[in-house]
């Protein structure tokens, strides 16, 4: 019993960067960020706040470049039949409340997972604003591809 639970505990002390790797499996919960500064009016965490209110959802990734914003998340299991509706319900909320914004939405996993990665390049320094910059406009360009 006192094998199983120091294992459990030992195991249970991941870092940050370990959260893009479980980000599929389980509620990551990450932190906005933005790659460089912009005059853009939108705060990140608004943002986050607003889409994590939707019931459907239960995981949200946002990353605010200098002129796009990236919102990713997460849908509950049971709701995945109804991507598309909660896709435009998550869009027109956002371009409701933002009107001057450029807000890419995805659903997809892997566009979550990416947003994750370079949050976790953001936290740790890996990436300077410049070339967080780039590589959000590479998720960007991913995410338009594949609609």
């Amino acid at each position: 019993m006192i094998l199983a639970t120091l294992a459990g505990t030992a195991c249970g002390n991941r870092d940050e960067a370990n959260n893009s790797r479980l980000a599929l499996m389980k509620t990551t919960n990450p932190d906005p960020v933005h790659t460089v500064d912009s005059n853009s009016k939108v705060s990140e965490q608004e943002v986050k706040e607003d889409i994590a209110s939707f019931k459907e959802i239960y995981d949200v990734a946002v990353i605010k470049g200098k002129k796009d914003v990236l919102v990713a998340y997460k849908v509950r299991h049971l709701q995945r039949f109804r991507m598309k509706a909660i896709e435009k319900k998550v869009t027109t909320r956002l371009e409701k409340k933002y009107p001057d914004a450029n807000f890419t939405v995805s659903s997809d996993y892997k566009i979550f997972l990416e947003a994750t990665r370079l949050r976790d390049g953001l936290k740790k320094g890996t990436y300077t604003g410049n070339e967080a910059e780039k590589r959000l406009q590479k998720i960007i360009k991913l995410q338009k591809e594949k609609t």
